[in-house]
């Protein structure tokens, strides 16, 4: 998973039935590593714990002398209309759970050595033709307020002594899940077309890389701060589209203009569809991380199987 060696260690993590978290749980596990998902219902054998981060509970002794804490947990941004109820549900979801995390590492007598907690180059906001490196402020609007605060109260795990490492993920191409799971049967029909005038930025990164920048980050003593988790070639929107049609042996032929975006998802239309970010992995670069898709093509092949 990492080109770095670890030591074999306890790594509990906190979203592990998502997309990514299902996939750094089971590469753990085939390194023979112990895994402890954290669970809101009743636990189920010693691999679970039950928490309630809404509530706040969690017993630090889950943590205790855990090698590392990886927050992968939050509602998924994209599943349903930012009505003002769901808006509160997102950020909820991330800052409770981050809290909730970081409290227990407080109280921890041996606390973890690192602490992993997931952000997203939402962070950015809409910046344009602008190259994004970590260094870069953060933008303006509801995805990058979410950002900012469930960063923010992340660091108060490298406040008590622990790496903590902040991971801004791009757009996860895999084929059990995610972005590609819904736009697979749209461009298979012939539906598939850019976005508005597609140049906005689109940063992205694969499956495979995603996890091995988690395992990456875990092992690297260097990694802490923002790290920027996408591929190091982000793509225009009609770039994007143009390749995915050419991987599903599909025409790309119908764009949806921006006001027909806008008009049935409003804001959500602007900051997740037409905004533009090009991010770029600096951090993860400088530290060494190679890269195991680095192409969009590549990656894009490799999420469905070709």
């Amino acid at each position: 998973m990492s080109s770095t060696p670890m030591r074999p260690g306890r790594v509990v993590i906190a979203g592990a039935s998502g997309l990514i978290g299902s996939a750094l749980a089971a590469a753990l596990e085939r390194e023979g590593r112990t895994v402890v998902r954290l669970v809101r219902r009743a636990a189920v054998g010693p691999g679970e714990v039950t928490w309630d981060p809404a509530a706040g509970r969690l017993d630090a002794g889950a943590l205790e002398g855990a090698e590392a804490v990886v927050n992968l947990a939050g509602e998924n941004v994209g599943s349903r209309l930012w009505t003002a109820a769901r808006r509160d549900a997102i950020w909820r979801s991330r800052v409770e759970a981050t809290r909730t995390l970081v409290m227990a590492m407080q109280r921890a007598q041996r606390k973890p050595e690192v602490f992993l907690s997931a952000s997203a180059v939402g962070f950015y906001g809409d910046r344009g033709e602008e190259v994004l490196a970590e260094d870069a402020a953060v933008g303006h609007g509801f995805l990058p307020e979410v950002c900012l605060a469930w960063e923010t109260h992340a660091e108060g795990a490298a406040r008590v002594g622990v790496r903590t490492a902040l991971l801004r993920f791009g757009v996860v191409l895999a084929s059990a899940g995610g972005a590609l799971a819904r736009l697979r049967p749209l461009f298979r029909l012939g539906l598939g077309g850019r976005l508005g005038h597609g140049r906005q930025w689109m940063s992205w990164i694969g499956i495979d890389d995603a996890v091995g920048a988690l395992g990456h980050a875990l092992a690297q003593p260097a990694c802490r701060g923002p790290l920027n988790v996408v591929a190091p070639q982000p793509a225009t929107n009609a770039e994007f589209t143009a390749t995915l049609a050419r991987v599903l042996g599909r025409a790309a032929w119908l764009p949806v203009p921006a006001f027909a975006l806008r008009a049935a998802l409003g804001r959500m239309a602007d900051e997740m569809l037409l905004a533009s970010a090009r991010v770029v992995p600096r951090r993860l670069e400088e530290t060494g991380y190679t890269f195991r898709t680095p192409s969009l093509e590549a990656a894009l092949r490799a999420a469905a199987g070709r």
